[in-house]
């Protein structure tokens, strides 16, 4: 059979690499090509001048950085963008391997069938609808749930105020947020427990460990890489508020004027100040300052996580 050159071969797969070049397109665009715009970062950029004023504007430096830095909101933003990832990290991270193996040592294949969609199914739900449905449980007028089983059990004697109390503000954001997405985070867990070799189970069984030491010195060791990974990017999104990427919706929909103390983060502030006031460029020079922390957070989490294994390289790079 005569051999097809180069091009005859990608001719002959024509569907599939346009589709593949539409991929391509998509993410130089979203990704790629939208960086030029962070030169705004270190102008005086107006709307009005349209794409050119990017380029024509006046040149500030990092006079836009210092603002934010001496800006009497910063350190209140600073704390609570801090305070809400360290909280997520410590409290719903866990979530998703405690899930994962609980969901692989059932038994019943049904039940875990059943338990692993109810758990993952949240993750779908957006956070419009997760806000509206902490409103109706933690609703501070009689009519909220929890504050009517409170009432009528007589734990309490007058409703309290969850969601218009910056104190309360981070226990419902840590709770709501665990409830969405550890389900989704276990499937990564449950992807790697289900690579574990199980004749190291049935070893162990025969030496007469426990199901708690299997898990112990089996599944805990075995999905170690995987908690590596996922703690890696859940640091590199530590300054947008917590493990996922939707930090902005959670604390935009369930924050209000009352929680603002608590519920304001740097990209609910980048919002206030670049749609709602105007201000791009000072917009995008607090943006670049989260994703050069971000990104420093990622490098250092992966350098120090190959370290402690031993390791030259890191688990990522």
């Amino acid at each position: 059979m005569k051999k097809k050159s180069l091009f005859q071969e990608i001719w002959s797969q024509k569907f599939f690499h346009f589709w593949a070049l539409l991929g391509v397109i998509f993410v130089f665009v979203i990704s790629y090509a939208s960086t030029f715009g962070l030169v705004i970062a270190f102008k005086n950029y107006n709307i009005a001048d349209g794409l050119a004023g990017m380029f024509a504007g006046p040149w500030v430096g990092f006079k836009h950085f210092s603002d934010f830095f001496i800006d009497a909101n910063f350190v209140r933003i600073l704390r609570n963008t801090l305070v809400l990832s360290g909280l997520k990290l410590l409290f719903s991270f866990p979530m998703p391997v405690l899930l994962a193996i609980f969901l692989t040592e059932m038994r019943f294949d049904r039940l875990r069938r059943f338990s692993q969609t109810v758990s993952y199914l949240p993750h779908f739900v957006s956070w419009v609808v997760v806000a509206s449905i902490v409103q109706v449980f933690f609703n501070s007028m009689s009519s909220g749930l929890i504050n009517s089983m409170l009432l009528q059990i007589g734990a309490i004697d007058n409703a309290i105020s969850f969601l218009t109390d910056p104190r309360a503000f981070w226990a419902l954001a840590v709770l709501s947020d665990a409830w969405k997405e550890s389900g989704w985070w276990a499937i990564i867990f449950i992807a790697a427990i289900a690579s574990i070799d199980p004749g190291l189970y049935e070893a162990a069984s025969i030496d007469g460990a426990s199901r708690m030491q299997r898990i112990w010195h089996i599944t805990l060791p075995g999905i170690s890489h995987s908690i590596g990974v996922v703690l890696i990017i859940s640091l590199g999104n530590i300054f947008t508020g917590g493990m996922s990427g939707s930090n902005f919706d959670q604390s935009f929909l369930m924050g209000n004027n009352m929680v603002l103390d608590a519920s304001e983060i740097i990209p609910t502030y980048v919002y206030k100040m670049g749609i709602l006031a105007g201000r791009y460029s000072y917009a995008t020079a607090i943006g670049m300052f989260q994703a050069a922390i971000s990104l420093i957070f990622i490098f250092g989490a992966n350098y120090f996580s190959g370290k402690l294994q031993g390791q030259d390289e890191g688990l990522l790079l």
